[in-house]
């Protein structure tokens, strides 16, 4: 355990939520609207902690473990994600595939909790984000071990800190694609447009809203809360790709990675206030794209 990469972890369970408020304000922007507060996050999550939980009859364990089981995932999975110059909390090699199943573990017991219900509309909606999810996944190993082999490493704490602007100067389309890849992976993994809309209220179109409609209370906040770690975490890979940023300086490269991680979430704005969601039979399309972006970096990586 590194005891350093405690202060980036302290740091992004204090501001995750600020991410999410930063996109909701950049859409409002576009919208023309005000908005709610930036730290609305933070209020939502207060707010549920200090309510009731109701319970279906239908129900059992399953359901209630779910939430809790899904934010021990994400807070796993981001104990391994190094930030800036500070290492992650725990590192070894090959820590990119442990990464990768933790996600898949949040996602499975955030399945298991909506099946539990007996709700074939909530049923709907875990069949299409496994489906979606399946195809996501190769894009994120592919091209995490694209630039683990650029780097010369197997651990995150290894292949991160070792991208630099001299790596993007001498390996630029290798870097490039597995940035687009990500970037995909990033709006899909996080239910963001075009992938799924957060703010629908249509049944047919719901995704990861749909399997947490009977959640309430605390559950409900555990949530929202690992779903923003979850924005986070894969920001964090994609920031660390696209904007290594390594001067040596702890402060100056923690504060590179920061401003890297809002402007992304500025992005994620832009792109759900300027294009529309994709239709349904479009996105294993789009996630398809985006493994083969990965695989043609991995590719020029190996040749």
């Amino acid at each position: 355990m590194n005891l350093e990469g405690l202060v980036p972890f302290a740091l992004a369970l204090v501001l995750a939520p600020l991410l999410l408020g930063v996109i909701n304000r950049t859409k409002a922007f576009f919208a023309g609207r005000r908005g709610a507060p930036l730290l609305q996050a933070y209020y939502d999550v207060a707010k549920l902690l200090r309510k009731g939980a109701v319970f279906s009859r239908t129900t059992t364990w399953v359901f209630r473990a779910g939430p809790i089981l899904s934010l021990a995932a994400m807070l796993g999975g981001l104990a391994l994600l190094p930030v800036g110059g500070f290492p992650a909390v725990v590192a070894f090699e090959g820590d990119f595939v442990l990464l990768a199943y933790l996600l898949g573990v949040a996602r499975f017991f955030t399945v298991l909790a909506a099946l539990d219900t007996g709700s074939a509309f909530e049923g709907m909606g875990a069949s299409r984000d496994v489906t979606f999810s399946a195809l996501a996944e190769p894009a994120l190993l592919l091209g995490l071990a694209a630039v683990g082999r650029e780097a010369g490493g197997l651990s995150l704490s290894g292949i991160l800190p070792a991208l630099t602007a001299a790596t993007w100067l001498s390996a630029a389309p290798q870097i490039a694609l597995v940035a687009a890849a990500l970037l995909v992976v990033f709006l899909a993994e996080n239910a963001r447009v075009p992938v799924d809309d957060p703010d629908t209220h249509l049944e047919l179109t719901m995704i990861h809203e749909v399997m947490i409609l009977d959640h309430s209370g605390p559950d409900l906040g555990a949530i929202l809360y690992a779903s923003v770690l979850k924005l986070w975490i894969l920001g964090g890979l994609l920031v660390g790709v696209a904007l290594p940023v390594r001067t040596g300086t702890v402060l100056i490269d923690l504060a590179s990675f920061l401003g890297g991680l809002f402007a992304l979430a500025v992005l994620t704005g832009v792109i759900e206030s300027t294009m529309a969601r994709l239709r349904l039979v479009r996105i294993p399309q789009l996630l398809v794209g985006a493994t083969t972006l990965s695989i043609l970096a991995l590719i020029l990586v190996l040749r």
